[in-house]
């Protein structure tokens, strides 16, 4: 009986492997860029722990959401411990959902309009009615395609550039840009439902924001800080649209605009976390999860 994590990205998920190790948990290591599923064979018994990504598609792996959304289904229908299972995956790939799912937790998300085709994306920025604003692909991220447009004449020569990478479903989001009160984004951690830390993001160097040590910037510099005893009433929110959807392992990010106002823009159920920021306040989000996983594979071996 092991802790079985599926993914698609080594790097991003080694870290967690020496977690599991330091604590002598069995574990297995399910790769799924690729591979096959008999639907009707039983899985392997203990615990499965969802780390699939919208973003890999930028490492390659175009289909491994696609791959991981059968794997999950076929867990949970021999009634496997799933953390992380089809409903996160589902608001992992799908923006538009996230922010829906947000919205009916009464947590405030920026103004949004998903289109398809030239034309319709054009007219969203129309009726958007707001200038600068964010261009986006529904399933991304990693912040990958993520652009700032300053006017809507911009627009049709971007969409028509063979060099922009359309979105993978099809889907652009019009998005209003939040000025923030300061150049960061707060990212919120939760470990088992649980909040764990917020960590204040530098967002000076552009919109790729990822946390894994794997992202950290070549010249050394560095863009994440821990906060100390961060609290706000969104929390009760965040935990709260999380446990309701069935995620136990996650990061929402928000922007706090120079009025106060907050705004969560992204909802991470594939997070990591940037050592040198927790070895600073002798925190690990890995090591929390890591006991987070033992904790539950205790629990199915004495059921």
């Amino acid at each position: 009986m092991k802790i079985h994590v599926l993914h698609e990205n080594e790097a991003w998920t080694e870290p967690l492997f020496r977690e599991l190790s330091a604590r002598e948990l069995p574990y297995e290591n399910w790769h799924l860029d690729a591979g096959r599923i008999d639907p009707q064979a039983p899985p392997p018994t203990g615990i499965f722990y969802n780390r699939m990504s919208a973003s890999s598609h930028t490492r390659d792996h175009r289909f491994a959401p696609e791959l991981t959304s059968q794997v999950l289904r076929w867990l949970e229908s021999f009634d496997r411990r799933v953390i992380n299972g089809t409903g996160a995956l589902r608001l992992e790939i799908d923006k538009l959902a996230q922010y829906a799912t947000l919205e009916s937790h009464g947590i405030q998300t920026p103004c949004t309009i998903g289109a398809t085709g030239r034309e319709q994306v054009i007219q969203a920025a129309r009726d958007l009615r707001q200038l600068p604003f964010i261009l986006k692909p529904n399933r991304g991220g990693a912040g990958a395609g993520v652009q700032l447009i300053e006017t809507i004449a911009q627009l049709p020569a971007l969409l028509d550039n063979p060099a922009t990478e359309q979105p993978l479903d099809g889907l652009w989001l019009v998005q209003k840009y939040v000025r923030a009160s300061e150049p960061a984004i707060t990212r919120c951690e939760f470990i088992g439902g649980q909040f764990l830390y917020a960590v204040r993001v530098n967002t000076s160097l552009g919109f790729e924001l990822c946390p894994a040590d794997a992202c950290d910037l070549p010249d050394g510099r560095e863009r994440f800080e821990i906060l100390q005893k961060f609290d706000d009433p969104v929390l009760t929110k965040y935990s709260a649209c999380l446990a309701a959807n069935g995620i136990e392992v996650a990061a929402i990010e928000f922007i706090r605009d120079a009025e106060g106002e907050i705004y969560s823009y992204d909802l991470n159920t594939n997070t990591n976390y940037n050592s040198r920021a927790e070895a600073k306040m002798n925190v690990s989000g890995m090591g929390a999860l890591a006991d987070f996983l033992g904790q539950e594979l205790l629990k199915v071996r004495d059921a």
